[in-house]
């Protein structure tokens, strides 16, 4: 483990600043999920409009159901269905919270618990529930390791955590609002393997 990095960057998250982070498929851009501030210039660092919505990493089932209390029950079956998981679950936000992480779409919000490099759940562990965007240009491939990461987004973080070469795949993104949940973005796991573990 990168303790020297996960020290790094937690203090750097605590200061509102940006950090590199390697989540399971590939490295991210991070910030306090609940730090409004923080989220707004790691979108002006990514070049992303605060309309979209950005995806909140918990380190656990229970941290994220902390943070959105209000998930519905059924929701929260197919969250323990497929997380921790190489997925991205888009789920019911019916009080509206966070509306610099849900963009124009406040009633939902995409949540992860991922199965991450030790380093990464080390600094979250410590954090919590962190805002993540891919830690590349916007209309580039992400990024598997830290050398695909552009000098300029390096440049922007208060720092970075290395685990290596990752697989370069994002997440499955799934909606699970919808009935019957849909799949919207095929990732580390198929569309079948997804609704097949849904349903079992």
């Amino acid at each position: 483990m990168d303790a020297v990095g996960v020290q790094d960057a937690v203090a750097a998250l605590r200061r509102s600043e940006a950090v590199l982070l390697p989540a399971d498929g590939v490295y991210g851009m991070c910030a306090l999920a609940s730090d409004k501030s923080a989220v707004l210039a790691l979108y002006a660092l990514k070049g992303r409009e605060a309309r979209q919505p950005t995806a909140v990493i918990a380190p656990s089932i229970k941290s994220l159901l902390a943070f959105l209390p209000d998930i519905p029950a059924h929701e929260r079956l197919a969250i323990e269905r497929l997380l921790p998981g190489p997925f991205t679950l888009v789920v019911s936000n019916p009080a509206s919270r966070y509306p610099w992480l849900s963009g124009d779409r406040s009633a939902t919000l995409g949540v992860r618990v991922a199965n991450l490099p030790g380093s990464s759940q080390a600094v979250l562990d410590a954090v919590g529930p962190v805002a993540a965007t891919s830690a590349n240009e916007p209309g580039e491939p992400p990024a598997a390791s830290l050398s695909d990461v552009t000098a300029r987004i390096r440049a922007g973080c208060g720092a970075e955590v290395d685990a290596g070469a990752l697989p370069g795949t994002p997440s499955t993104v799934v909606d699970i609002t919808s009935t019957p949940p849909l799949v919207l973005r095929e990732g580390l796991v198929s569309a079948a393997e997804t609704l097949a573990l849904l349903a079992s």
